[in-house]
């Protein structure tokens, strides 16, 4: 299991010839399937972004995440990063503000979310939107 926090700031290098592509921006992740989808990169120029599909990653390590290819997703995604978004339960009771994202690197695979209130299995999402994340109430 890997958290978001540990990648942001990482390096991201392609396997092929080692080149540096720049570091973990943020993850874009799809609530509704509880998987992250795309890995974005910030580049050496100021505001310059690539967004990689989770499918071009290789390895995620401890210094590093190596990646296949440095295609950028067509199209890219808009980024749906869930971190110090509130977090809304189906019924409209607030349950704290997302903290960290908790994942196998492997497959992309959401294992929980960590909360200001605790920890959220990812079987309980349901959706990410531009002002939170809803969860299911129980």
């Amino acid at each position: 299991m890997t958290f978001f926090s540990e990648l942001r700031g990482l390096p991201v290098l392609t396997v092929t010839d080692a080149a540096e592509l720049g570091e973990v921006r943020s993850l874009t992740v799809d609530a509704a399937s509880g998987t992250v989808t795309h890995l974005r990169v910030r580049g050496r120029r100021p505001r310059r972004e690539t967004v990689l599909p989770w499918a071009a990653v290789h390895a995620v390590g401890p210094d590093a995440v190596l990646v296949r290819s440095a295609d950028p997703a067509d199209p890219a995604p808009p980024p749906h990063d869930p971190v110090d978004r509130r977090v809304l339960t189906d019924a409209g009771d607030e349950r704290g503000t997302v903290r960290d994202l908790a994942f196998d690197p492997g497959t992309g695979r959401m294992r929980s979310v960590v909360t200001t209130l605790g920890e959220i299995p990812a079987d309980r999402l349901l959706g990410l939107g531009d002002h939170a994340l809803m969860i299911r109430a129980g």
